[in-house]
């Protein structure tokens, strides 16, 4: 565990009270093997491994090496799951090893997951299966090719272990970045325990490191709240822009940096359905594609409990000013998604009526089953020349469904003064060929795990880092699943 002099890492986290997280180092595995290393997320970060081979790499990322000067710890946090309250969940499986300032300045944490036990696990051994790692590199690198804002994936490396959940499985380590790891969980952590005090100090380490501008508010808490609202409406638009659907939005699962964390039961949506589910665990669909923005506003609600004692000192006015910005949240989400669905559809100068012609799309493609993806993005050619109409058309099952809301389409885009060229070209920018189609993600997992084959995980990743390009040579991975291919459950695979 000799300290590794190709990485150097600060901790600001470690500014706070040792209450709020647990020391102690990965537990080594022992016969780690480099899987995928994301050199160009290293040169953003501006990382010094351009010596290290892919052994020593390994040895890095999984936990066995620690980098020079780094104090890792486990974080301690809360949650509400699927709307119940655990006082205490912390980092069980996860390590933050510490964080660097990247090429842009802002600093970035550098966690391992699947490093073994720690004080949070809860009885569980703290590792990750092999799967589960390569799900998560894949959809959040993903995501973050698709403009969403996004824990990154830095390294993935398989332990030589195995780990035992319903079957045996191949253990493996992910190295995650993150802007922070601090949760509207870690916040319930303290408040639950009437820690007026921590609650205070993890806001200004918030608002130092994510949002300085609350700092000179006249009420620096109900500012931060403000912004965090605004960041998570915006976050939760984007999903429901690319049909992203996260699967367990628990408050332990929304950070306040307005990043997609956690990719267990997460999926992209193929036929548009707005009551689409693939969590196993989702029994009542608490977490569907359109409840998502009502589970994001709850538990924006649930932070706002948290931060009242900071708020004012009078309860009754914290309340209504807290009370105030939550209802707030309807509006900006629906703001966001509304100026991002018209550009979808190629509209930039939005019209009151805009938003009924969107929807009317939206009820055909339900009624006919088209697929969500590819709907839009035959869309661009559409709106190029009347010959896109046929590929648009195959998506319907009734495609006289589609010719109705065209005609109307076209009088709309007659209001703009963009050439069609142009038009087409912008929507190309925002309707994506290739998402991460959970047929696809789970293909690559199954020859990884049965057989060792990383080559089509590699081949996917990627396909998926252009998303926005044709990619002629990969054309396959923009189909629809075939009836057979669907896979309609995921597992968080914890």
């Amino acid at each position: 565990m000799d300290g590794e002099p190709g990485l150097r890492l600060a901790n600001s986290y470690l500014q706070l009270p040792e209450h709020f997280y647990a020391r102690l180092a990965p537990t080594p595995v022992i016969a780690p093997k480099l899987i995928r290393f994301n050199h160009a997320l290293a040169a953003e970060l501006g990382l010094d491994l351009g010596g290290l081979d892919e052994v020593a790499l390994a040895g890095l990322f999984s936990g066995n090496r620690l980098p020079a000067q780094s104090e890792p710890i486990a974080l301690a946090y809360a949650g509400h799951q699927f709307g119940q309250f655990v006082p205490q969940l912390g980092d069980g499986r996860a390590i933050l090893l510490g964080e660097v300032e990247d090429r842009a300045g802002a600093r970035r944490d550098i966690q391992l997951k699947g490093s073994g036990p720690t004080p949070y696990s809860r009885n569980g051994d703290g590792r990750a299966a092999l799967g589960p790692v390569l799900r998560e590199y894949l959809l959040s690198e993903a995501l973050h090719a698709l403009g969403i804002p996004a824990t990154r994936a830095l390294a993935a490396v398989s332990t030589g272990e195995h780990v035992y959940r319903e079957e045996r499985l191949p253990g493996a380590v992910l190295t995650r970045v993150a802007a922070s790891h601090v949760r509207v969980g870690t916040f319930e952590y303290f408040a639950a325990r009437d820690d007026v005090e921590a609650t205070r100090l993890l806001a200004d380490f918030v608002i130092a490191r994510h949002y300085p501008e609350a700092a000179a508010a006249e009420r620096p808490s109900l500012a931060l709240l403000h912004a965090v609202i605004g960041r998570q409406a915006r976050l939760v638009a984007r999903w429901m822009q690319v049909g992203f659907i996260h699967g367990v939005m628990n408050t332990d699962n929304m950070t306040l940096s307005g990043e997609t964390i956690d990719f267990g039961p997460c999926a992209f949506m193929d036929a548009y359905d707005p009551s689409t589910v693939f969590s196993s665990i989702d029994s009542f669909g608490r977490y569907s594609y359109q409840n998502q923005p009502r589970a994001a506003q709850w538990n924006l609600a649930r932070f706002a409990e948290t931060l009242l004692p900071l708020i004012d000192g009078v309860p009754a006015r914290a309340i209504e000013l807290a009370s105030a910005e939550i209802a707030g949240f309807e509006s900006r989400f629906g703001a966001e998604w509304l100026a991002g669905m018209c550009l979808k559809i190629g509209i930039s100068e939005q019209q009151p009526a805009d938003r009924a012609l969107l929807q009317e799309l939206l009820d055909a493609m339900q009624v006919n089953q088209a697929d969500f993806t590819r709907t839009f993005r035959a869309l661009c050619d559409a709106a190029l020349a009347l010959s896109g109409d046929s590929a648009v058309r195959a998506e319907f099952a009734q495609p006289q469904a589609y010719d109705a809301w065209a005609a109307r389409w076209r009088a709309r885009l007659q209001g703009e003064a963009r050439p069609a060229a142009l038009r087409a070209g912008a929507m190309r920018q925002v309707n994506p060929a290739f998402v991460a189609r959970n047929h696809r993600v789970e293909q690559v997992i199954d020859a990884a795990v049965a057989r060792a084959d990383f080559g089509p995980f590699v081949e996917l990743h990627e396909v998926l880092s252009r998303p926005y390009e044709d990619q002629p040579r990969h054309a396959a991975y923009a189909r629809a699943p075939m009836p057979d291919e669907r896979v309609l459950r995921t597992y968080c695979g914890t």
